[in-house]
């Protein structure tokens, strides 16, 4: 977000069409028109968010095109299509479930992406006869399903981005959600129950997984083997590097985890990467954040990245529960912990994939 002479930044788009829209895959507002409505995304498809990417690229057609490819990142994982003639790079931070049908549900083609072919779309959106404000809701689509791809966005679409994935131990980000749904904070968030489907593990692994079987990422893995080679833009050479980062090694070290993570996705590091303490970066930031209120409160009161003071230690299982239940209570803190244990190995799946430095 810092680097606003050169990259772009969309913060969570596709969130849109996942909770609220006529193509929504979740169930969380099905019953609730009225949240859908005033979130002002009620008639958000995934068509839509691929347009507001495009809009958003022209905006900025300013200079000649950038040679280094785009970026998209998923659970956290960076995006741009290729044929984007900017001279900046779209960064888009999402969160890969918002792609894939919850609970292992079959996915296929949203009904708005459903004929398009290379990137070119058709106008309109099909619903499976379900419209927004009805208590039908629209998922299942009564589209094709292609091969192995998890997702409901085409494969050659995404072709068009470099994805990149941001994990974190379920110890950690498992209760830092809960909090979200629970008094105070789901006042503030809109999310007044907690929704294990919605941790992501499994569909980050899945979308994961089926992004190496077809090239278009990997083999090379950004930290352990040799830079460079596989870093192409999608859409042009597939066979990105897999990049993962996992979050406690980023706080352990910002510095020398930021520059790999920019060594591997061609962008030019900036230790003014690591702060965002001026007025411009702040009010960008509160831009950026206000649709999902609640949820960055602590990301909005800082001012840049440092590394802890010590490596964070793992606790007990004992230790975690006591101090879940202090905060949650009993049924809070088991529920905390079978979601933990159900996202761990996917979690530890992708750690072995995490950059070294």
């Amino acid at each position: 977000m810092t680097r606003h002479d050169t990259i772009q930044c969309v913060h969570e788009p596709f969130g849109d069409a996942f909770y609220y829209g006529p193509e929504r895959l979740s169930s969380r507002y099905e019953n609730d028109p009225r949240a859908r409505e005033e979130s002002g995304f009620s008639q958000s498809t995934y068509q839509t968010i691929l347009d507001r990417f495009e809009k958003e690229a022209t905006q900025v057609r300013s200079t000649p095109p950038s040679p280094t490819p785009s970026i998209f990142t998923s659970l956290e994982a960076v995006l741009r299509p290729a044929s984007s003639q900017t001279g900046k790079r779209l960064f888009i931070k999402d969160i890969t479930h918002y792609l894939v049908p919850p609970d292992g549900k079959p996915s296929s083609i949203a009904p708005s992406l459903s004929r398009i072919k290379r990137g070119v779309g058709t106008s309109g959106a099909c619903t499976n006869g379900a419209t927004n404000g009805t208590t039908n809701a629209p998922y299942p689509y009564n589209t094709d399903a292609e091969p192995n791809n998890p997702t409901v966005i085409p494969r050659d679409i995404l072709g068009k981005f470099h994805f990149t994935f941001l994990i974190r131990n379920p110890c950690s980000s498992i209760p830092s959600y809960f909090r979200c749904t629970v008094p105070p904070l789901d006042k503030a968030t809109g999310f007044y129950d907690f929704m294990p489907s919605e941790a992501g593990y499994s569909e980050v692994r899945r979308v994961f997984d089926y992004l190496r079987s077809i090239g278009y990422v990997g083999p090379a893995i950004a930290g352990q083997s040799g830079h460079g080679k596989h870093s192409k833009p999608n859409g042009v050479t597939q066979g990105v590097e897999v990049c993962v980062v996992d979050a406690d090694d980023l706080l352990d070290d910002p510095p020398g985890i930021i520059k790999a993570y920019c060594r591997s996705v061609g962008i030019e590091y900036h230790p003014d990467m690591l702060k965002w303490d001026t007025e411009a970066d702040q009010h960008q930031a509160m831009d950026a954040f206000e649709k999902w209120q609640g949820f960055h409160e602590d990301a909005l009161h800082s001012s840049g990245l440092h590394p802890r003071g010590q490596t964070k230690e793992p606790k007990s299982v004992e230790s975690e529960f006591a101090e879940w239940k202090k905060k949650y209570g009993e049924e809070g803190a088991k529920i905390i912990r079978e979601t933990v244990d159900a996202n761990m190995e996917d979690y530890k799946f992708l750690k072995q994939f995490a950059i070294k430095v």
